[in-house]
């Protein structure tokens, strides 16, 4: 939730790689999301108590590299739908290389990646005027699979993650809070934040009826406080109500699913009550929730970086 003064809480696509156009692709995985708000589920808060596989950021086996944006909440809905132990995926390729194989049937995720191409007319057009070129954007979708699904890879990619103690939970919550610097004032009965101010406002911990949503309630806000412009610069003008504010709700809804997720703490809807206003704005734009994932996944990491600081430093110490 944000406050103003204080306040509650397109090109076309250009042709895909593999036979799918760009703007079909887009349209797909919205239709697909839309579809599981409607059932009253929300992607980026998946049941994950159902999950074989613990909390985290699905990561690619062979890079470690995280995946980003749209791909978290597609292959977190594989992981949870087909109850894979684990959040470790490969190409087909990738399997090879790492003297394994993809098991003969198994059928693999379609993630995707968003990038930009100058057509032929456009780069001669160019050359004629003597201006730059105009690139068009396009989606190329990759197909992975779950290291669960293949054979013979080395018996590290199989290992689950070591999970979390509960006692370890709230320190690093309480660790990244305080690493972000943010100007967090505890009192009264409500959560936002105040673009104006730059500041935080949230209840006491002990106001919460469970109190691990005072973390939950705190990287929401921590959400809205990266898009201020000394940061990540998102538009926070938006009236309640208008469109502009609820894709943001909907980018701070989406990090703190992500920084949760990474620090072990299970995602849940700080605002159910936005789900109207996102199917309507997801409805009318089938590109809007790729942008929010995007957008999410750089405030997750922008947040998350402050962790990283966190025990950076604390390692100096030791060393010292």
């Amino acid at each position: 939730m944000r406050a103003k003064h204080q306040r509650s809480g397109s090109a076309e696509a250009g042709a895909g790689r593999g036979g799918r156009s760009g703007a079909s692709l887009y349209q797909e995985i919205t239709d697909r999301i839309i579809a599981e708000l409607e059932r009253g589920t929300v992607p980026w808060v998946k049941p994950w108590g159902s999950a074989k596989a613990d909390l985290g950021l699905p990561s690619n086996a062979a890079t470690g590299r995280r995946y980003s944006g749209i791909n978290i909440l597609i292959l977190w809905g594989a992981v949870i739908e087909r109850s894979y132990p684990g959040q470790n995926w490969l190409t087909f390729r990738q399997a090879l290389v790492l003297g394994g194989n993809v098991r003969k049937g198994e059928r693999g995720t379609t993630i995707v990646h968003a990038d930009r191409f100058v057509p032929k007319g456009e780069q001669e057009r160019a050359r004629t005027d003597g201006d730059e070129p105009q690139t068009v954007p396009y989606l190329k979708r990759f197909t992975v699979f779950n290291v669960a699904q293949c054979d013979g890879l080395p018996e590290h990619l199989y290992r689950k993650a070591e999970p979390l103690p509960e006692r370890q939970i709230v320190p690093q919550a309480e660790g990244l809070i305080r690493g972000s610097g943010a100007d967090f004032r505890i009192g009264g009965d409500r959560a936002f934040y105040m673009p104006g101010t730059d500041t935080i406002q949230v209840p006491p911990q002990p106001a919460f009826f469970q109190q691990i949503d005072y973390y939950r309630t705190c990287f929401h806000e921590l959400g809205h406080w990266t898009g201020h412009p000394a940061r990540l610069a998102r538009d926070l003008s938006g009236a309640f109500g208008s469109k502009t504010y609820a894709r943001e709700e909907l980018v701070a809804e989406i990090t703190a699913a992500f920084v949760c997720s990474t620090l072990g703490i299970e995602p849940t809807v700080r605002h159910a009550d936005y789900i109207g206003t996102w199917l309507k704005v997801l409805r009318e734009d089938n590109r809007a929730i790729f942008r929010a994932a995007s957008l999410a996944s750089k405030a997750a990491d922008f947040l998350l970086g402050f962790n990283a600081e966190a025990e950076g430093a604390q390692q100096d110490e030791i060393a010292a």
